[in-house]
């Protein structure tokens, strides 16, 4: 096997397991996908792991569009508009290690508090919040979700995973769009990413039992070990680069 098929079948993999993930709990592709994607090779991130994000919630769109919070969305990506655009620039003159750092431990901290029953509202003010957080590291690191998961936390699970999609729809869209713009969207990039779309769409074939398993009342819980886990690779990630 040469390095390219190598590249794609580990890559392939954590994309699969990350689809299974993220079509149970919401979100999750990034935190499997975007660390091994970065170890294999760097050079095609993370714009690979971006179009993979941009094409995952359309198949849950197709299922539970009708339970997206279209009002929370709309503040979420109010936040996420200045939240990418920053995050394109951390992408060209900041580390990305010491953004990784700073928000995996911040992630922990939020769910450390909220998982000891202090709720954490879900307003304007807290969706534009997590928006924001959400486009500065979804568009620098390729793990955007743990923020908007911790808001959505109290929701049903089909409203957290169809308001997801949506905003993860949109929110990839335009990070494609300023990556590109800033000269960090390069053909190659795009076309890793292409090729591990086959095994995104297997893995979310697969996360039917996933998702009923979560709706019985456990999605809470499942948010907040995705949420702990992507902040334990953010951490990980930025303490090795």
């Amino acid at each position: 096997m040469g390095v390219e098929g190598f590249y794609v079948l580990v890559a392939g993999v954590a994309v699969f397991v990350g689809a299974i993930v993220q079509g149970g709990v919401g979100f999750g592709l990034g935190l499997v996908a975007a660390p091994l994607i970065t170890v294999l090779d760097p050079s095609v991130m993370p714009g690979a792991v971006q179009i993979v994000n941009v094409t995952l919630p359309l198949f849950t769109l197709a299922a539970e569009w009708r339970r997206v919070d279209w009002r929370g969305l709309g503040f979420a990506l109010l936040g996420r508009l200045p939240g990418s655009a920053l995050g394109a620039l951390v992408v060209v003159y900041v580390s990305t290690r010491v953004l990784g750092l700073f928000v995996g431990l911040m992630v922990l901290v939020a769910v450390a508090v909220t998982a000891s029953a202090v709720a954490v509202p879900r307003n304007g003010a807290t969706l534009a919040g997590a928006g924001f957080i959400s486009g500065i590291t979804g568009t620098a690191t390729g793990i955007g979700g743990p923020p908007m998961g911790i808001v959505y936390q109290h929701a049903k699970g089909p409203q957290i995973r169809a308001t997801l999609a949506l905003y993860f729809f949109l929110s990839a869209a335009q990070s494609l769009a300023l990556l590109a713009a800033v000269g960090k969207l390069p053909a190659r990039s795009a076309l890793a990413g292409a090729v591990l779309i086959p095994f995104m769409v297997a893995g979310f074939a697969v996360s039917g039992p996933l998702r009923r398993f979560l709706d019985g009342g456990r999605v809470r819980a499942g948010i907040l070990a995705v949420a702990a886990m992507s902040a334990l690779v953010l951490i990980g990630q930025s303490l090795g680069s």
